[in-house]
Protein backbone atom coordinates (compact mmCIF):
# COMPACT_ATOMS: atom_id res chain seq x y z
CA UNK A 1 0.00 0.00 0.00
CA UNK A 2 0.96 3.39 -0.88
CA UNK A 3 -0.09 5.22 2.63
CA UNK A 4 2.00 4.04 5.65
CA UNK A 5 -1.27 4.64 7.91
CA UNK A 6 -4.60 4.00 7.89
CA UNK A 7 -6.17 7.28 9.72
CA UNK A 8 -9.26 7.69 7.91
CA UNK A 9 -10.47 6.44 3.80
CA UNK A 10 -8.96 9.35 2.16
CA UNK A 11 -5.71 8.10 2.78
CA UNK A 12 -6.23 4.92 0.64
CA UNK A 13 -5.95 5.41 -3.68
CA UNK A 14 -8.21 3.08 -5.75
CA UNK A 15 -4.95 0.87 -5.89
CA UNK A 16 -4.75 0.08 -2.35
CA UNK A 17 -8.59 -0.60 -2.04
CA UNK A 18 -8.15 -3.06 -5.10
CA UNK A 19 -5.16 -4.71 -3.95
CA UNK A 20 -6.69 -4.74 -0.05
CA UNK A 21 -10.08 -6.71 -0.93
CA UNK A 22 -8.17 -8.95 -3.39
CA UNK A 23 -5.76 -10.31 -0.39
CA UNK A 24 -8.76 -10.18 2.09
CA UNK A 25 -10.86 -12.60 -0.34
CA UNK A 26 -7.52 -14.84 -0.75
CA UNK A 27 -6.77 -14.82 2.78
CA UNK A 28 -10.16 -15.74 3.90
CA UNK A 29 -10.30 -18.02 1.30
CA UNK A 30 -7.08 -19.46 2.87
CA UNK A 31 -8.67 -19.74 6.43
CA UNK A 32 -11.79 -21.52 5.37
CA UNK A 33 -9.38 -24.09 4.13
CA UNK A 34 -7.37 -24.52 7.28
CA UNK A 35 -4.03 -23.08 5.72
CA UNK A 36 -1.73 -21.07 8.34
CA UNK A 37 0.21 -17.98 6.80
CA UNK A 38 2.18 -16.86 9.44
CA UNK A 39 3.15 -13.78 7.49
CA UNK A 40 3.85 -11.48 11.09
CA UNK A 41 5.54 -14.17 12.88
CA UNK A 42 7.77 -12.03 15.42
CA UNK A 43 5.47 -9.11 14.83
CA UNK A 44 3.38 -7.17 17.67
CA UNK A 45 0.48 -4.88 17.47
CA UNK A 46 0.03 -2.55 20.22
CA UNK A 47 -3.90 -1.80 20.70
CA UNK A 48 -4.64 1.69 22.33
CA UNK A 49 -8.49 1.26 23.47
CA UNK A 50 -10.20 4.40 25.55
CA UNK A 51 -13.48 3.01 24.23
CA UNK A 52 -15.20 -0.44 24.83
CA UNK A 53 -15.15 -2.99 22.29
CA UNK A 54 -15.57 -6.48 21.42
CA UNK A 55 -15.76 -6.90 17.52
CA UNK A 56 -12.43 -4.64 17.08
CA UNK A 57 -10.74 -6.10 19.92
CA UNK A 58 -11.49 -9.31 18.88
CA UNK A 59 -10.91 -9.06 15.59
CA UNK A 60 -7.39 -7.75 15.10
CA UNK A 61 -6.06 -10.06 18.35
CA UNK A 62 -7.41 -12.98 16.36
CA UNK A 63 -5.98 -11.96 13.31
CA UNK A 64 -2.41 -10.91 14.81
CA UNK A 65 -2.52 -14.62 16.30
CA UNK A 66 -3.41 -16.34 13.00
CA UNK A 67 -0.57 -15.28 11.34
CA UNK A 68 1.89 -15.96 13.75
CA UNK A 69 2.04 -12.17 15.82
CA UNK A 70 0.96 -10.93 18.91
CA UNK A 71 -1.23 -8.02 20.11
CA UNK A 72 -1.32 -6.04 23.16
CA UNK A 73 -4.52 -4.79 24.63
CA UNK A 74 -3.89 -0.92 26.64
CA UNK A 75 -6.81 0.52 28.07
CA UNK A 76 -7.00 4.27 28.92
CA UNK A 77 -5.98 3.27 32.68
CA UNK A 78 -2.96 1.97 31.11
CA UNK A 79 -1.59 4.86 29.17
CA UNK A 80 -4.10 7.78 29.64
CA UNK A 81 -2.87 9.24 26.56
CA UNK A 82 -2.27 13.12 26.28
CA UNK A 83 -2.67 13.34 29.81
CA UNK A 84 -0.38 11.13 32.47
CA UNK A 85 1.84 11.50 28.54
CA UNK A 86 1.86 13.22 25.75
CA UNK A 87 0.36 11.44 22.41
CA UNK A 88 3.90 12.38 21.06
CA UNK A 89 6.21 10.55 23.66
CA UNK A 90 3.63 7.69 23.76
CA UNK A 91 3.77 7.37 19.84
CA UNK A 92 7.47 7.62 19.68
CA UNK A 93 8.29 5.06 22.51
CA UNK A 94 6.23 2.76 21.41
CA UNK A 95 7.38 3.24 18.09
CA UNK A 96 10.54 1.57 19.59
CA UNK A 97 8.59 -1.24 20.90
CA UNK A 98 6.50 -2.88 19.01
CA UNK A 99 5.38 -2.98 14.38
CA UNK A 100 2.18 -1.55 14.49
CA UNK A 101 -0.12 0.51 16.46
CA UNK A 102 -4.19 0.39 16.57
CA UNK A 103 -5.99 3.17 18.15
CA UNK A 104 -9.72 3.55 19.47
CA UNK A 105 -10.29 6.59 20.63
CA UNK A 106 -12.90 9.56 20.86
CA UNK A 107 -11.15 12.19 19.83
CA UNK A 108 -10.07 11.68 15.75
CA UNK A 109 -6.50 14.51 16.34
CA UNK A 110 -5.34 11.98 18.69
CA UNK A 111 -5.39 9.38 15.80
CA UNK A 112 -3.91 11.91 13.57
CA UNK A 113 -1.11 13.18 15.80
CA UNK A 114 -0.03 9.70 17.01
CA UNK A 115 0.54 9.05 13.22
CA UNK A 116 2.64 11.98 12.18
CA UNK A 117 4.95 10.91 15.33
CA UNK A 118 5.38 7.13 14.94
CA UNK A 119 7.67 5.58 12.57
CA UNK A 120 5.51 2.26 12.49
CA UNK A 121 1.81 2.32 10.84
CA UNK A 122 -1.01 3.35 12.70
CA UNK A 123 -4.38 2.29 12.16
CA UNK A 124 -7.67 3.90 12.90
CA UNK A 125 -10.28 1.49 15.11
CA UNK A 126 -12.36 3.97 15.23
CA UNK A 127 -12.58 7.76 16.03
CA UNK A 128 -15.84 10.00 16.83
CA UNK A 129 -14.74 11.20 13.23
CA UNK A 130 -14.28 8.40 11.38
CA UNK A 131 -14.44 4.66 11.14
CA UNK A 132 -12.36 3.34 7.87
CA UNK A 133 -12.05 -0.33 8.53
CA UNK A 134 -15.82 -0.84 9.43
CA UNK A 135 -16.25 1.18 5.72
CA UNK A 136 -13.45 -1.12 4.18
CA UNK A 137 -15.41 -4.00 5.77
CA UNK A 138 -18.89 -3.06 4.63
CA UNK A 139 -17.57 -2.58 0.97
CA UNK A 140 -16.35 -5.83 0.83
CA UNK A 141 -19.30 -7.43 2.73
CA UNK A 142 -20.88 -6.18 -0.42
CA UNK A 143 -18.80 -6.91 -3.54
CA UNK A 144 -18.14 -10.59 -1.80
CA UNK A 145 -22.43 -10.42 -1.85
CA UNK A 146 -23.24 -8.88 -4.91
CA UNK A 147 -20.11 -10.39 -7.07
CA UNK A 148 -19.41 -6.55 -8.22
CA UNK A 149 -19.65 -2.80 -6.92
CA UNK A 150 -20.87 -1.64 -10.10
CA UNK A 151 -24.58 0.31 -10.48
CA UNK A 152 -24.92 -0.91 -6.60
CA UNK A 153 -26.93 1.30 -4.76
CA UNK A 154 -26.20 1.36 -0.89
CA UNK A 155 -29.29 3.58 1.39
CA UNK A 156 -28.01 4.36 4.85
CA UNK A 157 -30.85 4.90 7.09
CA UNK A 158 -29.77 6.95 10.50
CA UNK A 159 -27.55 9.25 11.85
CA UNK A 160 -24.51 10.90 9.91
CA UNK A 161 -21.91 9.46 11.96
CA UNK A 162 -18.42 8.44 11.74
CA UNK A 163 -19.61 4.95 9.98
CA UNK A 164 -21.96 7.01 7.75
CA UNK A 165 -19.34 9.15 7.12
CA UNK A 166 -16.87 6.60 6.18
CA UNK A 167 -19.04 4.88 4.47
CA UNK A 168 -19.72 7.59 2.33
CA UNK A 169 -16.51 8.33 1.38
CA UNK A 170 -15.44 4.77 0.86
CA UNK A 171 -18.78 4.47 -1.92
CA UNK A 172 -17.82 7.96 -3.28
CA UNK A 173 -13.62 6.66 -4.45
CA UNK A 174 -14.74 2.94 -5.42
CA UNK A 175 -18.04 4.82 -7.50
CA UNK A 176 -20.89 3.45 -5.58
CA UNK A 177 -24.01 5.14 -5.28
CA UNK A 178 -24.96 5.72 -1.47
CA UNK A 179 -28.16 7.66 -0.46
CA UNK A 180 -27.87 9.16 3.16
CA UNK A 181 -31.29 9.48 4.88
CA UNK A 182 -31.40 11.12 8.30
CA UNK A 183 -33.44 13.50 10.27
CA UNK A 184 -32.81 17.23 9.84
CA UNK A 185 -29.68 18.43 11.53
CA UNK A 186 -28.20 15.02 11.55
CA UNK A 187 -26.51 14.96 7.74
CA UNK A 188 -23.27 14.91 7.19
CA UNK A 189 -21.33 17.82 8.16
CA UNK A 190 -20.50 20.65 6.09
CA UNK A 191 -16.86 20.14 7.31
CA UNK A 192 -17.08 16.33 6.12
CA UNK A 193 -18.32 17.03 2.49
CA UNK A 194 -15.92 20.04 2.53
CA UNK A 195 -13.25 17.06 3.02
CA UNK A 196 -14.82 14.68 0.49
CA UNK A 197 -15.19 17.17 -2.57
CA UNK A 198 -11.24 17.63 -1.73
CA UNK A 199 -10.90 13.77 -2.34
CA UNK A 200 -13.53 12.85 -4.88
CA UNK A 201 -14.36 15.42 -7.52
CA UNK A 202 -17.52 13.93 -8.49
CA UNK A 203 -18.60 13.53 -4.89
CA UNK A 204 -22.62 14.66 -5.94
CA UNK A 205 -23.44 11.61 -8.62
CA UNK A 206 -22.65 9.24 -6.03
CA UNK A 207 -23.03 10.67 -2.36
CA UNK A 208 -26.69 12.41 -1.78
CA UNK A 209 -28.38 13.34 1.34
CA UNK A 210 -31.78 12.92 2.26
CA UNK A 211 -34.56 13.25 4.85
CA UNK A 212 -37.25 10.21 3.67
CA UNK A 213 -35.89 6.84 4.60
CA UNK A 214 -38.56 4.93 2.15
CA UNK A 215 -36.93 7.40 -1.02
CA UNK A 216 -33.57 6.66 0.07
CA UNK A 217 -34.04 2.67 0.00
CA UNK A 218 -36.31 2.34 -3.33
CA UNK A 219 -34.68 0.14 -5.50
CA UNK A 220 -31.50 -0.18 -2.89
CA UNK A 221 -29.20 -3.27 -3.07
CA UNK A 222 -28.63 -3.12 0.61
CA UNK A 223 -29.83 -1.02 3.56
CA UNK A 224 -27.53 -0.12 6.41
CA UNK A 225 -28.08 1.58 9.45
CA UNK A 226 -26.33 2.56 12.79
CA UNK A 227 -26.81 2.93 16.41
CA UNK A 228 -28.69 6.16 16.89
CA UNK A 229 -26.73 6.75 19.51
CA UNK A 230 -23.24 6.75 20.03
CA UNK A 231 -20.94 6.21 22.94
CA UNK A 232 -20.40 10.01 24.51
CA UNK A 233 -23.81 11.16 23.46
CA UNK A 234 -26.21 9.23 26.22
CA UNK A 235 -27.21 12.46 27.77
CA UNK A 236 -28.96 13.11 24.22
CA UNK A 237 -30.64 9.72 24.37
CA UNK A 238 -34.46 10.21 24.85
CA UNK A 239 -34.27 13.73 22.37
CA UNK A 240 -32.41 11.50 19.63
CA UNK A 241 -34.87 8.67 19.85
CA UNK A 242 -37.54 11.31 19.48
CA UNK A 243 -35.47 12.66 16.37
CA UNK A 244 -35.11 9.58 14.65
CA UNK A 245 -38.71 8.14 14.46
CA UNK A 246 -39.63 6.88 11.02
CA UNK A 247 -35.71 6.08 11.07
CA UNK A 248 -36.30 2.22 11.90
CA UNK A 249 -35.13 -0.10 9.63
CA UNK A 250 -38.22 -2.38 10.08
CA UNK A 251 -39.94 -5.15 7.58
CA UNK A 252 -42.35 -1.97 6.40
CA UNK A 253 -39.49 -0.46 5.02
CA UNK A 254 -37.32 -3.36 3.92
CA UNK A 255 -40.42 -3.88 1.65
CA UNK A 256 -39.86 -0.90 -0.04
CA UNK A 257 -36.48 -1.84 -1.54
CA UNK A 258 -35.88 -4.58 -4.12
CA UNK A 259 -36.85 -8.00 -3.09
CA UNK A 260 -33.32 -9.62 -2.92
CA UNK A 261 -32.16 -6.26 -0.65
CA UNK A 262 -29.61 -7.07 1.80
CA UNK A 263 -29.88 -5.50 4.92
CA UNK A 264 -26.68 -4.51 7.02
CA UNK A 265 -25.49 -3.04 10.70
CA UNK A 266 -22.29 -2.40 12.18
CA UNK A 267 -23.19 -3.78 15.59
CA UNK A 268 -23.65 -3.40 18.41
CA UNK A 269 -27.49 -2.93 17.46
CA UNK A 270 -30.26 -1.55 20.13
CA UNK A 271 -32.64 -4.40 18.39
CA UNK A 272 -36.43 -2.60 19.02
CA UNK A 273 -34.88 0.73 18.04
CA UNK A 274 -32.77 1.59 15.04
CA UNK A 275 -33.74 -2.00 13.56
CA UNK A 276 -36.01 -4.66 14.74
CA UNK A 277 -35.77 -8.10 15.43
CA UNK A 278 -37.36 -9.55 12.35
CA UNK A 279 -35.38 -7.93 10.44
CA UNK A 280 -31.65 -8.12 11.80
CA UNK A 281 -32.39 -11.77 12.10
CA UNK A 282 -34.67 -12.01 9.09
CA UNK A 283 -33.79 -13.43 5.09
CA UNK A 284 -32.52 -10.23 4.34
CA UNK A 285 -29.87 -9.65 6.91
CA UNK A 286 -25.99 -10.50 6.22
CA UNK A 287 -25.07 -8.63 9.72
CA UNK A 288 -22.99 -11.51 10.75
CA UNK A 289 -21.22 -12.25 7.75
CA UNK A 290 -20.55 -8.96 7.86
CA UNK A 291 -18.91 -8.81 11.22
CA UNK A 292 -17.16 -12.01 10.13
CA UNK A 293 -15.35 -9.87 7.46
CA UNK A 294 -14.11 -7.54 10.15
CA UNK A 295 -11.14 -10.35 10.76
CA UNK A 296 -10.32 -10.98 7.43
CA UNK A 297 -10.12 -7.16 6.11
CA UNK A 298 -7.89 -6.44 9.12
CA UNK A 299 -5.99 -9.30 8.41
CA UNK A 300 -5.11 -8.38 5.01
CA UNK A 301 -4.43 -4.22 6.45
CA UNK A 302 -2.15 -5.74 9.06
CA UNK A 303 -0.30 -7.77 6.98
CA UNK A 304 0.16 -4.47 3.89
CA UNK A 305 1.11 -2.10 6.82
CA UNK A 306 3.79 -4.23 8.38
CA UNK A 307 4.95 -6.50 5.62
CA UNK A 308 6.00 -3.17 3.58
Amino acid sequence: MKCKDLVSVADLERDDIDKLFALTAEMKASCKRGDTDLCLAGKTLGMIFEKSSMRTRVSFEVAMTQMGGHAIYLTKHDINIGERESIKDVSKVLSRFIDCIAIRTYDHKTVTELAGCSSVPVINALSDYTHPCQALTDLFTVKEKLGTLDNVKIAYVGDGNNVARSLAFLCAKLKVTCIVATPENYGLSEEFLGELENSVKDKDSYIKQITDPEEAVKDADVIYTDTWISMGEEEEAETRRKDFEGFQVNSKLVSHAKKDVFVMHCLPAHRGEEITDDVIDGKHSIVYDQAENRLHVQKALLKLLINR
